[in-house]
């Protein structure tokens, strides 16, 4: 089989969204004539804002994974903002803001570029250097965020002349949180070279939505689309081979993931205001993941009945789903946000449950929810429209679609193998 270096920086035991595209990539792979062979960080060395150990069930046991140490710049991130965590995609995980808080990003946005995790970069690089000599390896993909990552494949590309896929699952220095980073002119002037970079000299960029396929062409003076694919993320048919579904006392609204204050839910806030007080007495509303302090006490206020649980286990946040009347997704209000389809929206759509999006309209979100009638999404101020399609969904009356094949990990895999090999 062609043997492919994938260089990614999560990887089991990390847990959350980002480790779950390239796992599921890995595992389904060889059934199409490509043999994955994982370059990655050592545990013991990283850091992770989730761990979760139960993804190792997906890793096959002949499956070449290589570790190398690092050294990370968030340790010194963590002593300056005094915090024991790793900070979260979106700063979800911190609370009111603080001197420290800020200063520390300040320094995350200028010294680290293009994010904290660059040092694990030359150990990555003289591994790499190894696997492609020893293996006779023509074709490497380094997958990001964290983009520093992508700094790797650049300089392979460069040294030892391979082919080289970059796959940008997120924005750069478009991400809706990018401004919180308080870049310096020059940080940011030496952050969009680097971006630039990446998209000139890979020879294939995939991505996960049109619209980030939109961004990325638009930092090239060349006409670049079409070495640009759309690839997106997907479900795992075997998640949901799920035997007995615990019960709940009440109607359930779940939200799994991370939600930040930059989350708009003033409208969907006001929708569930709008209930009638014999729907909100046997409703509660759930949340998955890191959740920002703000944002609970604001859904409290409403007199519904608020459950939040930190990370859990991928298997047990699909159990969450499956016990739900209804799956809520959250795009953030934010610039360029019409491109932003979580990773989430695909499980969520393997589960048949209806799913309530927010977000903005004519977006790839939306495109992808009219496709798969798999429930509506909203503009952020549609409350009356909200809460009818509540009601429809608590009293079982709207009709989830089966239209989603299309997006399960083994056939994106088949897709992917026809871009590697082509």
């Amino acid at each position: 089989m062609k043997k492919v270096l994938i260089i990614t920086y999560y990887w089991p035991p990390a847990g959350g969204a980002g480790v779950q595209r390239w796992l599921k990539f890995a595992k389904y792979l060889p059934e199409f004539g490509i043999e994955p062979i994982i370059l990655t960080v050592d545990p013991n060395f990283a850091t992770y804002p989730q761990k979760d150990e139960s993804l190792f069930n997906d890793v096959n046991p002949g499956l070449k994974v290589y570790r190398t140490r690092c050294f990370e710049f968030y340790s010194l991130y963590r002593l300056v903002s005094k915090k024991k965590e790793v900070m979260y995609g979106g700063f979800a995980n911190e609370s009111t803001k603080s001197f420290t808080q800020e200063l520390a990003k300040m320094i995350r946005g200028n010294f680290f570029l293009p994010d904290p995790r660059r040092g694990w970069n030359r150990f990555a690089l003289k591994k790499a250097s190894e696997l492609i000599r020893l293996f006779n390896i023509d074709t490497v993909v380094t997958t990001s965020p964290p983009h520093s990552t992508q700094l790797i494949g650049l300089k392979l590309k460069k040294k030892h002349h391979i082919k080289w896929i970059s796959d940008l699952r997120d924005p750069w220095t478009d991400i809706y949180y990018y401004s919180k980073l308080k870049h310096s002119r020059l940080a940011l002037s030496i952050d969009r070279h680097y971006e630039k970079q990446v998209i000139k000299w890979a020879d294939k960029i995939t991505t996960v939505s049109e619209d980030l396929k939109r961004i990325f062409a638009s930092k090239s003076e060349m006409a670049i689309e079409s070495k640009i694919h759309v690839i997106p993320n997907g479900f795992d048919e075997e998640d949901f081979l799920v035997g007995n579904i615990s019960s709940e006392t009440k109607k359930v609204i779940t939200y799994t993931g991370t939600i930040s204050d930059t989350y708009d839910i003033d409208g969907f806030l006001n929708a569930i205001k709008l209930l009638d007080e014999s729907i909100k007495a046997n409703l509660k509303i759930r949340f998955v993941g890191a959740a920002s302090e703000l944002i609970i006490p604001k859904i409290e206020a409403t007199g519904i009945e608020v459950e939040q649980i930190t990370y859990v286990p991928h298997a047990q946040a699909i159990d969450y789903m499956m016990r739900s009347s209804v799956l809520l997704l959250i795009i953030p209000k934010v610039e360029n946000n019409k491109g932003i389809v979580t990773g989430k929206f695909f499980e969520y759509l393997a589960s048949g449950k209806p799913v309530l999006a927010i977000g903005p309209k004519d977006g790839d979100l939306e495109k992808l929810i009219t496709e798969t009638h798999c429930g509506k999404l909203f503009d952020y101020n549609e409350s009356i429209e909200m809460q009818n399609f509540i009601i429809q969904s608590l009293n079982d009356i709207y009709l989830v679609g089966n239209e989603k094949n299309v997006y399960s990990r083994r056939e994106l895999s088949k897709r992917l193998a026809e871009t590697l090999n082509n």
